[in-house]
């Protein structure tokens, strides 16, 4: 049985943070650190005290944790970042709040004592004779010490303390990952046997000029040996009483015990059935979380288009007026949203990033309503509204055309699992509202989602569907919003033109009515698809080969072009289309599946074996075991991880057992009315 350990946490928003920069604000943003290893880094808010980021991470750890912390940061293009100040919250506090944390916390400064990381190993002892009692301690080695140095590595030697005693080890240079294997011996008097007292084993990073960096400790008794995580010297982290701003989370966490996935297989068969039951006990809050969780399931299952058919199917047939069909945050329409998030983001790349960069680069002043307009912020020399107006009107059509075109022009590049699941939806849509009235409503049925929940959200926040590293300036955010309104008018064939508040976005109404018919046949291309082929991931990788001598060359590794489907895993010199892959996300999918590795190793060298020895702790043997234990404990818990059925199936059991009262009470009032309908039935 595993444990997995989840985080889920949410960085809001900043607000009263100091000024770091000559002009008098910050470029803040937020690195994330579970046990002080990087996990998560949001956007930079550019100049701004109050900064908002409405960034949210999950993190798998079937390891576990022992704190997290949020480090707020000054980004300089020139130097050194210079950080702000932290929050760390250990895993009692935050386990402690059964709904999660959700406030306002002050930060705290950053003292270096506090930053720490890494093992010691170590065995302790203590040794009686007639003659004398002395603790001996063997130092053996540390690793993922914290860098001290310029140079990335540190100078570090250990010190053991008990009472009035100490001793100290030799200075390993230029490494992280030191290898002692030293023994220091403490001579003591009996009395002090008697007295209450942990022996401390520190470790320091010795500085030729100015004192020396502390890089960790541990407190315990003797009769000891092992590896121990090393801690903080124990200053307790003062409240800067607002001085240092304040960071707004939202942080839960949860924990559950992972069963064999033999265990899950009667639970996996039977939800097909149950997921009416599901819609029951879930709650709007966690709908999306389901949602995720059943589309993994099923694409793991290969059963992804029957599920969705399934809840689709269900969802029409219960819709009277077609004007509501999908408009609510039902399990059908958060199902069908995840999915495409789950199978199309490589595509919504290929279609949008280009016109999204170019809107990034321009970074043109564009608006239309005319009570927001600002003739000092547009541009240079005297201009009147109508001229901006004007102005703006244009670059909108130029934007909304590209990217129509890049939208319609993309039947080709759709992965085909999507094209098969809109079919599907055509088909039942088509089959419920046959009236030549409604003759429409196929087609808005697939836009909806199309248009309205998958590309028109990515236009209006890039970042976090990564098309763009950081948030838009306010300028350029203002542009994106515009061109959001006008393609979810177009995913809604314009049928709603005229009939908003905004009477100011007429002027992009004819080329939004120009747009219709193409986009009608384009949906009509989309649907005309028979083959389910599921691309889990691709993108690039270095190809490394293992033949040929033992030292690396730069012919060694080789570009090569990577895709993973529900069929096949393959790799070519080149895509068939140009597509980008971060290498979080590969590092974070190849993390999760290695998770429950039986043969995976406890520890690796981070460095390469050269000149006779290891590059990292130094030692000549090429075959010695490795140095830095082995980090796959975290993983991104989102739509770009691979598949792991056994904890998705876990969350939907934990769903259902907690509306397992609600379940009876719905069971029971079905029986009840059975009952009467036997009854009136037979006459009784």
């Amino acid at each position: 049985m595993a444990k997995n350990t989840s985080l889920y946490f949410r960085i809001v928003e900043g607000r009263n943070l100091p000024a770091k920069d000559v002009s008098g604000t910050s470029d803040p943003y937020c690195i994330v650190k579970v046990d002080n290893e990087v996990v998560a880094r949001t956007a930079t808010v550019w100049k701004n005290l109050n900064p908002f980021w409405g960034e949210e991470y999950t993190l798998h750890l079937p390891m576990g944790f022992h704190s997290l912390s949020f480090h707020v940061m000054d980004e300089d293009t020139i130097g050194h970042d210079d950080v702000i100040g932290k929050i760390t919250l250990s895993k009692e506090s935050i386990g402690s709040q059964a709904k999660g944390l959700d406030s306002w916390m002050n930060l705290t400064r950053v003292d270096p004592d506090e930053e720490v990381q890494g093992e010691i190993h170590l065995s302790l002892e203590l040794l009686k004779d007639t003659e004398k009692i002395s603790l001996r301690c063997q130092i053996i080695e540390a690793r993922d010490l914290a860098p001290r140095d310029i140079s990335g590595t540190s100078d570090p030697f250990a010190r053991v303390i008990f009472n009035n005693h100490s001793a100290e080890t030799s200075i390993i240079k230029k490494t992280r990952f030191p290898h002692w294997e030293e023994t220091l011996e403490l001579e003591l008097d009996p009395e002090e046997l008697s007295e209450e007292g942990a022996v401390t084993v520190e470790v320091w990073d010795w500085d030729m000029v100015g004192k020396n960096d502390f890089l960790g400790k541990v407190r315990m008794t003797p009769l000891v040996q092992g590896w121990f995580r090393l801690l903080p010297l124990g200053n307790n982290e003062v409240d800067a009483g607002g001085k240092l701003g304040a960071l707004r989370l939202k942080v839960r966490l949860v924990e559950d015990r992972i069963l064999p996935s033999v265990y899950y297989q009667p639970l996996i068969d039977l939800l097909v059935d149950a997921l009416t039951m599901l819609e029951e006990v879930t709650t709007v809050e966690s709908r999306q979380d389901v949602a995720m969780t059943l589309v993994k399931i099923y694409l793991g299952q290969g059963l992804v288009v029957p599920f969705l058919d399934y809840l689709n199917t269900r969802e029409v047939n219960h819709t009277t007026d077609p004007n509501t069909l999908f408009r609510s945050n039902s399990l059908a329409s958060k199902s069908m949203e995840q999915f495409m998030k789950a199978v199309g983001m490589l595509y919504l790349h290929e279609v949008l990033k280009p016109i999204i960069n170019r809107i990034f680069d321009e970074k043109k002043y564009i608006e239309l309503d005319p009570c927001k307009i600002d003739l000092n912020r547009c541009c240079l020399g005297a201009v009147s509204e109508a001229e901006v107006r004007e102005s703006s009107v244009e670059m909108l059509q130029s934007y909304l055309t590209s990217i129509i075109e890049s939208i319609v022009g993309s039947v080709d590049q759709c992965p085909p699992v999507m094209r098969v699941a809109f079919k599907q939806l055509h088909k039942r849509v088509e089959e419920q509202f046959a009236e030549p009235e409604n003759e429409d409503v196929k087609y808005l049925a697939i836009s909806g989602f199309f248009f309205l929940r998958f590309f028109a959200p990515a236009i209006l926040t890039p970042k976090l569907f990564q098309l763009r590293d950081q948030h838009a300036d306010t300028r350029t955010s203002r542009t994106l919003l515009l061109l959001a309104k006008a393609l979810q008018s177009v995913g809604n064939l314009g049928l709603q033109l005229g009939h908003g508040k905004e009477q100011w976005m007429a002027p992009l109404h004819p080329i939004i009515l120009r747009s219709v018919a193409s986009v009608k046949d384009f949906l009509d291309k989309l649907i005309d698809i028979d083959h389910d082929i599921v691309t889990v991931k691709e993108g690039y990788l270095l190809k490394y080969k293992t033949e040929g001598p033992l030292l690396l060359s730069r012919f060694a590794f080789k570009k090569r072009y990577f895709r993973l489907t529900s069929e096949t895993l393959s790799y070519a010199k080149t895509p068939d289309w140009q597509n980008v892959n971060e290498l979080n996300q590969w590092l974070s999918a190849i993390r999760k599946v290695s998770i429950y590795n039986e043969r995976m190793l406890p520890s690796f060298h981070p460095g390469a074996h050269r000149s006779g020895k290891w590059t990292c702790c130094l030692q000549a043997d090429r075959t010695v075991t490795g140095c830095s234990r082995t980090h796959s404990a975290v993983t991104l818990g989102d739509w770009s991880d691979p598949l792991d059925p056994d904890v998705e199936t876990q969350t939907i059991y934990k769903q259902l057992l907690q509306g397992r009262d609600k379940l009876r009470l719905v069971q029971k009032t079905d029986h009840k009315q059975l009952q009467s309908t036997c009854s009136s039935l037979t006459g009784h």
